[in-house]
């Protein structure tokens, strides 16, 4: 699994968390930005980590800002991609669960950052459960 990780300058604090999870549970990744908490427009983080996502390049995404709206929105954009907010283990849970989510996105100023690593464990170890959700999933992209 290979996951890619991006985040603005509210979300860069959480992001940090994530890669210290990540690496001390040696899970491949690959950090997008942003590198400090100097302000920075969220949507140039949410395409990139979208545009490898889309691509195929990593399996899943992980995307941080302040409240989490702005960059899940730009990632949704893309082609392929179901970014989920989600604030809680069983909104990540479900977000995998039914519909498929390929991106994870977190609100850093609103959860801790355990709440937000307990976000991404469930949704990495979630598999789609398919069957009744595929065809309404299938109805997603216009």
């Amino acid at each position: 699994m290979k996951i890619a990780i991006g985040c603005d300058h509210a979300g860069f604090e959480m992001k940090q968390a994530i890669i210290d999870f990540f690496n001390q549970n040696k899970i491949d990744f690959q950090d997008f930005g942003t590198f400090s908490t100097d302000s920075v427009d969220y949507p140039d983080y949410g395409h990139k980590v979208a545009e490898v996502v889309e691509n195929k390049a990593f399996d899943f995404g992980v995307l941080i800002c302040g409240s989490g709206n702005g960059i899940n929105m730009a990632a949704n954009k893309h082609k392929g991609i179901r970014s989920a907010l989600c604030w809680k283990v069983e909104l990540a849970e479900m977000a995998r669960l039914h519909n498929d989510a390929n991106i994870l996105a977190l609100p850093g100023r609103y959860i801790s950052n355990e709440e937000g690593i307990a976000c991404v464990k469930i949704f990495m170890s979630t598999a789609f459960e398919g069957g009744r959700h595929q065809k309404r999933v299938d109805k997603i992209m216009c």
